[in-house]
């Protein structure tokens, strides 16, 4: 299963990608501060649709031919800083400001906790997403593993942080390394995971 970056596609293409991944996001722990699953809903759609422009429009965003398996990754030294400002110049038009306080709170208590290898050069998984349909079909495996060669070639650690214990349980069985839990003040648990070459 190839895995390449996904570039040039029509705005119906990327609309159809980021609708799969805003409802992967919908019950992720990320978003506790948004409310229950029913309530958060249009929230996190509306946060991971600027997300993932954001992902698309740094050249970060991979996939399968079919656009059912994507990861997002981008190497530390390779991170724009522009991409970042119009992200959440959108979010604050967008996210209630109530709410978004709530959440750079949970946000602020969790930073850090991957500092063991954040602070040198690395890739940063952003996400990784299987539509519902194709799940259980080796599309994750093939998604990380993608990220991992990349990873390997830079002669870097890949960093995997989570919100959700099922997936820091999964990137546990993909071959990485839990080196960290934080538990936030609002009940949720931030894992910090990393895979290296030379394991």
């Amino acid at each position: 299963m190839e895995i390449t970056l996904i570039d040039n596609v029509s705005k119906s293409e990327l609309a159809e990608i980021k609708k799969m991944i805003g409802e992967a996001f919908i019950t992720n722990e990320l978003f506790h501060e948004f409310g229950d699953i029913n309530d958060r809903k249009e929230l996190v759609m509306k946060y991971m649709d600027i997300y993932t422009d954001y992902v698309y429009e740094s050249k970060a965003l991979y996939g399968t031919e079919n656009h059912k398996g994507i990861v997002g990754f981008i190497h530390s030294k390779k991170a724009s800083v522009y991409p970042q400002l119009k992200m959440l110049i959108r979010l604050l038009k967008v996210i209630p400001f109530k709410t978004l306080k709530k959440y750079m709170s949970h946000i602020k208590q969790i930073t850090g906790s991957n500092k063991q290898y954040a602070t040198k050069p690395h890739i940063d998984i952003l996400f990784v997403c299987v539509d519902k349909e194709y799940q259980g079909k080796g599309y994750a495996r093939h998604l990380v593993e993608a990220a991992k060669k990349y990873a390997e070639e830079e002669s870097v650690p890949l960093l995997f942080d989570t919100d959700m214990e099922r997936y820091a349980q999964i990137y546990q069985h993909y071959g990485c390394e839990l080196y960290n839990q934080t538990l936030a003040s609002n009940g949720v648990t931030r894992y910090n995971l990393v895979w290296t070459s030379d394991k």
